[in-house]
């Protein structure tokens, strides 16, 4: 494989706390020798766990770029045990204007992995992170929420790798979370997106979709930063002293699934879609999920479009206009009761 050719002027392997950039190689008219710098910190000290957070995966999930900076400012060499490295907007081209995919070239990171070190800067991005920063990682933290379409009810995620040991580390890493939901993502075998990447780098993957609306709801942000500090105390990154704030304790999480496409909705047609569901509402197979109707022709009957299992509402499009394929709603069911593992040694 080729190697990497964003450079950084952080060295990873040296303690203390750094704050810097890794730099896209991104040549255009107004610089020829440009390049997109993205902010990373590497905060190290002794022996541990090595972490990855990263958030702004998608640029306009607003919640997890603010925990991560809140984190990054937050802590020392001093309060932790281990390595520990933050990436608060992953694709910086993608936050900086507010937008799920790139201003530059339009790449959606989470569909980008693995990457190329030839390709786009957002599959160069992919790269960076698939070739240099998970192989260092234990366990990768990725924070995301539904963005600028999107209304998520607070939920954890987790794609299963099929790996016993982690899988059971990752069902455990969600109870602590504490976010009222945690989702299990059973069918999607998309190899474009992070977790793919961490399961080939045999790391542990923590993902969110915490809230949306491309707004920060206090709420979520509230799961996102407990979840998040209580995830760094449990993975043994650190220490008794570590200085945090504001800490709520968490809920009970209610283990879920969505266990195939019967258990989404989309727009029938291109229109303005008027939904016949509120988030979290409990739906039954058949039940009118909405209808689509046209400014352009008045007197058009709406199209209708139907639940087509039953479950209860997680997620919800938050535009009121939609194309045909746009997906309106998730539909989550409860997930068979799991054990909880046996404590590790």
């Amino acid at each position: 494989m080729d190697k990497t050719r964003i450079w950084t002027q952080l060295d990873f392997s040296s303690e203390g706390k750094q704050s810097g950039h890794f730099f896209v190689p991104h040549s255009v008219t107004a610089s020829a020798y440009g390049n997109v710098a993205v902010p990373i910190l590497s905060i190290r000290n002794g022996e541990g766990p090595t972490v990855l957070l990263m958030a702004g995966n998608h640029g306009d999930e607003f919640e997890g770029q603010v925990v991560a900076c809140r984190i990054a400012r937050s802590l020392q060499a001093s309060d932790i045990s281990g390595h520990l490295i933050i990436c608060p907007a992953a694709n910086y081209p993608a936050a900086i204007s507010g937008q799920r995919v790139s201003s530059i070239d339009q790449g959606n990171l989470n569909r980008s992995f693995p990457g190329s070190p030839n390709g786009t800067v957002t599959e160069q991005i992919a790269h960076y992170f698939d070739s240099v920063l998970m192989p260092m990682a234990d366990v990768v933290i990725d924070l995301h929420s539904g963005g600028s379409s999107l209304d998520y009810l607070p939920t954890a995620f987790a794609t299963l790798s099929g790996d016993a040991e982690r899988d059971a580390r990752v069902l455990e890493a969600m109870r602590v979370f504490g976010a009222p939901f945690s989702l299990i993502w059973k069918f999607d075998d998309d190899t474009r997106l992070a977790y793919s990447s961490a399961h080939r780098n045999e790391c542990l993957y923590f993902c969110t979709e915490l809230g949306g609306t491309a707004s920060i709801q206090p709420d979520c942000l509230a799961y996102a930063y407990s979840g998040t500090v209580r995830l760094l105390q449990h993975f043994g990154l650190l220490t008794d002293t570590t200085p945090f704030k504001e800490v709520v304790a968490p809920k009970t999480t209610r283990f879920v699934q969505i266990p195939d496409r019967a258990h989404h909705v989309y727009a029938p047609a291109d229109g303005l879609f008027e939904p016949k569901f509120r988030l979290a509402e409990t739906v039954r197979k058949g039940q009118l999920a909405g209808l689509c109707s046209f400014i352009n022709e008045p007197l058009r009957e709406p199209v209708p479009t139907y639940f087509d299992s039953d479950g209860f509402v997680i997620c919800k499009r938050h535009f009121a206009q939609a194309k045909l394929g746009d997906c309106v709603a998730h539909v989550a069911i409860d997930y068979p009761i799991l054990p909880r593992p046996h404590a590790r040694p």
